[in-house]
């Protein structure tokens, strides 16, 4: 099974605070990343095929293992990620960051990274 959808969206505060800019994922790997459950490590349920930035965020397009939970339209999305480059102001802006993971969740950070496509 496959999806497509939003792991960040630009220009958004999110619930911790945080801002993502456009550019801030510039050096990720285009593909190869983990996807995981809940950011659990120990739960591998697929990799990320394609990542892009976009007008809107960073768009993904994911491979799931045939044994991963079910994923449905409108599902959460998340990234894990150190901060290399950030402004402080009303929120903190992240202008540069290194992608760890990007993980299906229940309650995602940001409410408008979701699941858009599955098949």
């Amino acid at each position: 099974m496959r999806f497509a959808g939003y792991a960040a969206i630009f220009d958004q505060p999110d619930r911790g605070g945080d801002i993502v800019r456009k550019g801030a994922f510039a050096r990720a790997a285009k593909a190869g990343l983990p996807l995981l459950w809940q950011h659990d490590r120990t739960q591998r349920i697929g990799f990320i095929e394609q990542l892009h930035e976009d007008e809107r965020g960073l768009r993904v397009i994911a491979h799931m293992d045939a044994d991963a939970p079910p994923v449905m339209d409108g599902a959460g999305l998340s990234f894990g990620y150190r901060v290399r480059g950030s402004r402080q102001g009303t929120y903190r802006e992240l202008t540069d960051v290194d992608l760890i993971e990007i993980s299906v969740v229940n309650h995602p950070m940001q409410p408008l990274a979701r699941v858009l496509a599955v098949d």
